[in-house]
């Protein structure tokens, strides 16, 4: 019997076509008002249905068989940005793209190989996997659906991914909650593998685990990424931790994208104040003493955006023309954009 393993070949791709490209995404979560409030409506009150405006306007393109890192502080709109690209949340607005075709304009198989193709990884094994299925069945079900694997098959098809993963195929047969964190994330990982993805979006997929533990889990990543050529998202609100994975870094503040750039760029030469802020915060084993320099003030609410730039209430280079227009981003070096009005300034 073949081994079931073995890495497919990837489809092939023109030079110069993403695997996946954002145009324009945008992604709004509504509240409407609930019948109390209506009601208080009816005697003067004047409550609105609220808007968190989650993603603004992102456009953005994944090439095959690189990392990106999303990075940015608690509720910048990574993990929204991660579930647009998995197909978990629709989007508002804009348009995703697999293979260099609209998913609106895709038929019933284009649309399932998309599908299949783009799996997501997320932040806590423990929420993400059925507490009342055995590891057998949480990795193996899927791609028999799928007609991926014949029924028969799905014992050795599991345990073969397990190993993958580094995990023993004899614990096939038992429950999440008897893994540690460690092994439920790898458990995490063999099920997006089980349907043999191209793209593999990883939702701050080794926050929840202890350092030594993260360490291993992501070498896991950079050992399947080459065996299988696998295309990553890696989200995460540790810059060390993108900076030893990715190849490409996102900076995102409230939804919105402020800088992209190859991550030694982004580590030597960082453009935008915010990544700037981000990477000053880094810890270091320099033994020169420096000042610390905390961004200050809050992350706004993504109810109420603030007008113009939205990170111009905490930036110190913040001057008039930042409060009442938004930068764009713009190319100041091939694969560097950055979304700064300062860079009008020294053009």
């Amino acid at each position: 019997m073949e081994t079931l393993l073995e890495s497919t070949p990837a489809s092939p791709v023109s030079t110069g076509t993403p695997l996946l490209q954002l145009q324009g995404i945008s992604k709004r979560f509504v509240q409407d008002i609930d019948l109390a409030g209506r009601i208080a409506n009816l005697m003067g009150a004047d409550n609105r249905a609220s808007v968190v405006h989650a993603v603004a306007d992102v456009d953005l393109e994944i090439r095959p068989g690189e990392v990106i890192g999303v990075v940015g502080e608690s509720g910048c709109g990574k993990s929204t940005l991660g579930r647009v690209i998995a197909g978990i949340n629709p989007p508002t607005e804009g348009t995703v793209s697999y293979l260099g075709k609209p998913i609106g304009e895709m038929n019933a198989t284009e649309r399932r190989a998309w599908g299949l193709g783009v799996q997501m990884i997320f932040q806590n094994p423990m929420a993400s996997l059925n507490p009342r299925m055995r590891v057998m069945d949480i990795v193996g079900e899927a791609p028999v659906v799928h007609g991926l694997v014949k029924a028969k098959d799905k014992a050795e098809y599991v345990g073969a991914l397990m190993r993958q993963v580094g995990l023993d195929p004899d614990y096939a047969q038992r429950y999440p909650h008897q893994f540690s964190g460690g092994q439920r994330q790898r458990i995490g990982i063999a099920r997006a593998l089980a349907l043999k993805p191209r793209l593999i979006v990883c939702d701050e997929a080794v926050a929840a685990l202890d350092v030594s533990i993260q360490a291993q889990v992501l070498n896991l990543f950079l050992a399947l990424r080459r065996e299988f050529d696998l295309t990553y998202l890696f989200i995460s609100h540790n810059l060390g931790v993108v900076g030893h994975v990715s190849d490409r870094v996102v900076i995102m503040y409230l939804g919105r994208i402020v800088e992209v750039a190859p991550t030694e760029t982004i580590f030597s030469a960082p453009n935008h104040p915010y990544t700037q802020a981000l990477l000053s915060e880094l810890p270091t084993l320099e033994t020169t003493r420096r000042a610390y320099q905390p961004i200050k003030g809050e992350l706004p609410s993504p109810l109420a955006p603030p007008p113009g730039c939205a990170f111009h209430p905490r930036c110190p280079h913040a001057m008039p023309r930042c409060q009442v227009e938004a930068p764009l981003l713009r190319t100041l070096q091939p694969g560097h954009t950055s979304a700064c009005h300062l860079n009008d300034l020294s053009a």
